[in-house]
């Protein structure tokens, strides 16, 4: 997330607790019952099943058109997912053992031999130290994955191919905002994953997930539904908005692969999964990484537009604790180490200050569901924009020019 337009959570209002979560346990138990209950009774009142030993013909045909939708998906896509490999000349350490005592004479009749066990280095060796997925999204090589997937500090990169073909790869861009990265091969003539819209997605919607499972089963194929939308995570150190929820099983080592619609289209990366969960993982909609492609085309670079503040997410319980007239929008909000408004910053300029809430920018209204710094990702450096600004009890309307992020 770029750093100035960062959400802050307020200390006065306590966190909200969240249910257990056991109705599943609870429907596996009861139709358990209802399941047993009915072979009981199927039993005593003499009820004989029909014959279920009749053969079954044999086919390589698919059972429905939606088998058919997800061959054709997995056949036409998996040629343009590959597998991500970093490695690294590793030292390689050796134990040896020496006398504490140097060289005196060892006691010939004591019944210990006293060694000591010491480590060196002998040579190096290149080793595999990490292993993600990523798609090609041009025929000229360029390829999409997570950040966290080449975030390997003075690692080599390595792209395999499903035919085991390798080629050496580098990074072109690391999206500093995003978990998203693109990654560079030179080669043309490539199979190409082409991006949907991920703003068409729909809840319920059939996707497929390819991957490299835990770094060792190359294009592993999970098929399922779009669970969720709009999902906020907090993932270490920085939050993923936007996200698209899926049931669809997504491993480690899935991380950077394609989310799929039914047309063969990526529409998410898949990006996270919710660990000690049972198929609940998330992916970056497609359309943020769009952009990014198109700015590492156009100056080699992913670039963010930016205000320059500091802020917390408004909410009915901020309201009430702030005094403020609103319940929702953006509070620019400081702390001891760093300003709510950055000095010269598009903010400062427009002569924001702490206290504000901004409620809108443009036409978008600014909420937890769109927070002011997913909408300001939205434009570009140097788009003017007009903010709604609520100071106090009075509403005016700032326009702003926004900067590229420093």
């Amino acid at each position: 997330m770029p750093p100035y337009e960062t959400s802050e959570q307020d200390p006065r209002v306590p966190a909200a607790k969240r249910p257990p979560s056991i109705v599943a346990f609870l429907l596996v138990s009861i139709l358990t019952a209802a399941v047993t209950s009915a072979v009981v009774v199927g039993v005593f009142w003499g009820y004989t099943p029909a014959s279920t030993n009749a053969p079954i013909e044999e086919t390589n045909e698919p059972f429905s058109s939606h088998e058919a939708a997800v061959e054709e998906v997995v056949d036409k896509i998996s040629p343009a997912v590959v597998s991500i490999v970093a490695t690294k000349d590793l030292p390689v350490i050796e134990q040896y053992f020496v006398n504490p005592f140097g060289d005196a004479l060892p006691d010939p009749f004591s019944p210990f031999d006293f060694q000591v066990p010491q480590y060196r280095q002998r040579g190096t060796e290149r080793r595999e130290v990490a292993a993600g997925t990523g798609f090609i999204v041009s025929e000229d090589g360029f390829i999409l994955t997570n950040r966290h997937v080449v975030d390997v500090p003075g690692a080599d990169f390595v792209v395999i191919f499903t035919d085991g073909t390798r080629v050496d790869a580098e990074v072109a861009a690391r999206d500093p905002g995003e978990d998203l990265a693109i990654v560079r091969i030179r080669r043309q003539g490539l199979p190409v994953v082409p991006l949907g819209d991920s703003d068409d997605v729909r809840v319920g919607q059939t996707v497929v997930a390819i991957g490299n499972s835990l770094g060792q089963f190359q294009n592993t194929v999970s098929v399922g539904v779009v669970s969720g939308l709009s999902r906020r995570l907090e993932v270490e150190d920085e939050v993923i908005e936007g996200a698209i929820q899926t049931d669809a099983a997504i491993n480690p080592g899935n991380s950077g692969g394609p989310l799929l619609n039914l047309r063969g289209e990526a529409i998410g990366i898949n990006t996270a999964i919710v660990v000690g969960s049972q198929n609940l993982g998330f992916a970056i909609p497609a359309n943020k990484a769009g952009k990014d492609l198109e700015d590492v085309r156009s100056s080699g670079k992913i670039s963010y537009a930016y205000l320059g503040v500091r802020y917390i997410d408004v909410t009915s319980e901020i309201r009430d604790a702030r005094g403020l007239q609103s319940d929702f929008g953006a509070l620019i909000s400081g702390s001891a180490q760093e300003p709510g408004v950055l000095p010269d910053s598009p903010a400062a300029a427009a002569g924001l200050r702490e206290g504000d809430v901004i409620l809108q920018l443009d036409s978008q209204r600014v909420d937890t569901s769109h927070s002011l710094a997913s909408v300001i990702r939205a434009h570009r450096p140097g788009d003017r924009v007009t903010l709604r600004v609520l100071s106090g009890s009075e509403e005016r309307d700032v326009p702003v020019v926004l900067e590229e992020q420093p």
